[in-house]
């Protein structure tokens, strides 16, 4: 994907090569590729914008040339001017070396920073001219080997001097140069787990072994494993990397790493604590360019974006969004803000971390060694007057109230809590002693969520619910007649998995004014819950339920991810 799609898409409205009904077609196809097509690449799926004449009308626009590599011979002396690492960073491949300048291919000319860092790193003038993404990745596994050949090749070259080397680095000392195997090794951990979308790293030291996992989608997916010997290597690295204190192994650290991945600058949030066998790591990655910011993309059907399109039109109140750890909740309040985020309405948040930063808003990290808590912040924000509030979450009496007070003075407040479903918010907030009476005036809606794996499109196919499925998600012969049920068999864009990307399943809870009296009379969490529902609540699993008949899910992920809803 090019880094900059918007500026090209404007180019290509400029020079009339696209009508505003094809690019709203194209955005559509964004929509319903869960991730798997930009803008641009959508209009080229479409057949709406040639692959030649993008590159001719980028090139005059950058005033480049164009080169097709199909039949073009690179002497082994020009690829081996650059390192598979440095190729993989980049997303570029040397095709000439003329008077001492170095000319590189590649496929994103907007990625000017790609083009200053190659200049950096190779200590010499670098040149560009644009080619297609796919010559160019041919030409990266045909000379510099697929990742995990790279990484086999590292761990196999590995000899005592270099782990010598990086050894001087961890004692505080930066090992000299990129060619440093640790280093190479880390870097390369890092560039599969980005191409393969995985959420997380974990580094997990084991007895006799030292474990890589991935997350993707997320369910944990084990990747070949370094060597035990180098455990403490890999970690140190990583540490330094994350400016922590390396002589420091009895207490949890945290960090951050930034790196370049083909090209896109993508930050690390970084997690270290001491286990029996050794430090153990979890690395988060956080790539702005993935996160949907659409509400239409995170799986709403029409119904219940109508309902949050409602809800987030209001002028004052608290919207809470709900769900365990990793289940989409910033996500959703981001996508949220990025629709209301106009010029004429001033909107603050405070976080803990700030983990994207979105234009426009004005973003505010907790810090409390310095006294910046989640209430201290938001006393300090409704003084700057913003229309809007999002705070990152409600995790004591103290923020709660402040956060009732300001919708009570004409502010929209977003924020979240750790419940299982949206009723049980109502309970949280009075059992941290928010009294009922402004729990009922100040909330309007509460949205619990979860996200289940999209069936993967290439590889889907139709198939029965077994029995289990049926007798455990209580389906009638109705349902599954008009349903169309899709699974994947597995392939080589979803890791046979037969899952790619996912999608949310939401439980939306608007408190009407039936339910506002329940709450007023304390109302036990059940007795709301069924209000709720004969209000016209659906449930978790009523929405996954309706998406796996649509064929998107599978009842099988319905089933794991609602495990607990009762109907």
């Amino acid at each position: 994907m090019v880094e900059n799609s918007d500026y090209i898409l404007e180019l290509l409205t400029e020079y009339g090569m696209v009508t505003p009904e094809q690019v709203d077609e194209g955005w559509q196809k964004v929509a319903d590729s869960d991730g798997r097509f930009d803008i641009i690449e959508a209009l080229q799926e479409l057949k709406y914008v040639e692959r030649d004449e993008l590159m001719a009308m980028l090139a005059q626009q950058y005033g480049l040339e164009t080169l097709d590599l199909t039949g073009y011979e690179i002497p082994d002396e020009i690829i081996q001017t650059m390192t598979p690492e440095i190729v993989r960073q980049y997303n570029a491949i040397p095709v000439m070396l003329h008077d001492d300048i170095l000319t590189v291919a590649m496929s994103d000319p907007t990625a000017m920073d790609a083009l200053d860092g190659l200049r950096y790193v190779l200590n010499r003038d670098v040149e560009a001219v644009i080619s297609p993404q796919d010559q160019i990745q041919k030409v990266i596994d045909r000379f510099y080997g697929t990742l995990t050949d790279s990484v086999n090749t590292l761990l196999n070259g590995m000899e005592t001097g270099s782990l010598e080397q990086v050894e001087d680095a961890d004692s505080g000392n930066e090992a000299s140069g990129d060619d440093a195997p640790i280093i190479r090794l880390v870097y390369l951990l890092i560039t599969e787990a980005y191409k393969m979308k995985a959420s997380d790293i974990h580094l997990e030291p084991l007895e006799r072994r030292f474990r890589v996992r991935y997350r993707i989608d997320g369910v944990l997916r084990e990747m070949e494993s370094p060597p035990k010997y180098l455990q403490s290597n890999i970690i140190s690295r990583i540490k330094i990397m994350s400016r922590m204190d390396l002589s420091e192994k009895r207490i949890p650290q945290d960090g951050r790493i930034q790196v370049m991945v083909q090209g896109v600058s993508i930050d690390l949030r970084v997690s270290d604590i001491p286990t029996t066998h050794g430090e153990s790591i979890v690395m988060r990655i956080l790539d702005k360019s993935s996160i949907q910011l659409d509400i239409p993309q995170l799986g709403f059907y029409t119904d219940d974006q109508e309902k949050i399109d409602k809800i987030i039109g209001l002028p004052d109140g608290i919207f809470l969004v709900t769900g365990p750890t990793g289940s989409g909740k910033t996500t959703s309040l981001y996508a949220f803000l990025n629709t209301i985020n106009t010029p004429n309405r001033k909107i603050i948040t405070v976080e803990d971390p700030v983990e994207y930063q979105l234009a426009g808003i004005n973003q505010v990290q907790v810090n409390p060694a310095v006294q910046m808590t989640f209430a201290n912040a938001l006393r300090a924000m409704l003084r700057q007057a913003p229309n809007i509030i999002m705070v990152g979450e409600i995790r004591d009496l103290e923020t709660a109230e402040i956060a009732i007070n300001a919708s009570l003075t004409g502010h929209l407040v977003f924020s979240t809590l750790h419940t299982n479903d949206a009723p049980s918010a109502v309970t949280r907030l009075i059992d941290m002693g928010v009294k009922p009476f402004l729990v009922a005036s100040s909330v309007r809606a509460i949205m619990a969520q979860r996200l289940v794996r999209r069936v993967c499109k290439k590889c889907a196919q139709p198939y029965t619910p077994t029995a289990d499925e049926i007798r455990l998600l209580g389906l009638d012969e109705d349902f599954i007649k008009n349903s169309t049920f899709m699974k994947g068999r597995g392939c080589s864009a979803c890791g046979h998995t037969g899952y790619k990307g996912r999608m949310g399943i939401y439980e939306i809870f608007i408190l009407q004014e039936e339910i506002q009296n329940l709450i007023y009379g304390k109302a036990a969490s059940n007795v709301i819950r069924d209000a709720a529902r004969k209000s016209g609540m659906r449930t978790l699993r009523e929405d996954g339920l309706r998406k796996a008949a649509a064929g998107t899910t599978t009842l099988a992920e319905v089933l794991a991810t609602t495990i607990g809803d009762a109907n």
